[in-house]
């Protein structure tokens, strides 16, 4: 399995095919199991695959929300001008989900902590941000965050980045979730004064709803 990418176009490119040619069937979905790649650019971002039709405006808004710290669906609804239905579906009855990354991060305030430990101990592997925490895990209902941890690790005087998930669709969440967890390598690494390393993405489930494999067979 091709396991090193130049941006996340071409990994998005490979994987569509690979789970599609090699997955199997795993409730409604083709998946693959334990996948792990690395994107030598993270900050080439942009899925540009003509099938997938990919918003760059969403995802933008999406890191815009994270970045606000707000769990509040409704906060999105503001920034992008409405809201998408998945997240409607997975609010709890306060309009909130568990899912904004950035209300995670903000928790105990886990990005300053990673920053300090790398500019303490440049060589530390403690810089970690937990997002999926067994401890809330009754709260999580109809909404269960995708990504275990991220990790940050500098090499050569580059910021590199590890992201763990237990679940991952390639069609949105990887589409997505790799834009906003580059976004948020490279703002760590501007706070750092170096450069942006490679990003290190690795699923345990990763896989694609077969609605989507569907509507988009010619592809």
């Amino acid at each position: 399995m091709r396991n090193k990418f130049y941006n996340a176009n071409e990994a998005f490119s490979h994987f569509w095919f690979a789970i599609r040619n090699k997955g199997v069937e795993f409730d409604d979905t083709l998946a693959m199991f334990n996948i792990g790649f690395e994107i030598k650019h993270p900050l080439k971002n942009k899925i540009e695959a003509p099938w997938r039709k990919w918003n760059e405006k969403y995802a933008k808004a999406e890191w815009k929300w994270y970045l606000s710290g707000d769990p509040k669906i409704k906060k999105l609804g503001k920034i992008y001008g409405k809201v998408p239905k998945i997240w409607k579906r997975m609010a709890d009855d306060k309009g909130k989900v568990r899912s904004n990354y950035g209300w995670q991060w903000q928790r105990k305030n886990q990005i300053d902590e990673v920053v300090q430990l790398l500019k303490n101990k440049p060589d530390t592997r403690k810089a970690s941000i937990s997002i999926y925490d067994a401890k809330e895990i009754s709260t999580y209902g109809n909404d269960t965050p995708c990504t275990y941890a991220i990790n940050f690790t500098i090499l050569h005087n580059r910021l590199n980045m590890s992201v763990v998930m237990r679940s991952n669709d390639l069609w949105f969440g990887f589409c997505n979730d790799q834009y906003c967890f580059s976004m948020l390598q490279k703002m760590i690494a501007e706070t750092l004064f170096m450069d942006v390393g490679t990003y290190y993405h690795f699923a345990q489930n990763f896989h694609i709803y077969k609605q989507q494999l569907i509507e988009h067979a010619g592809h």
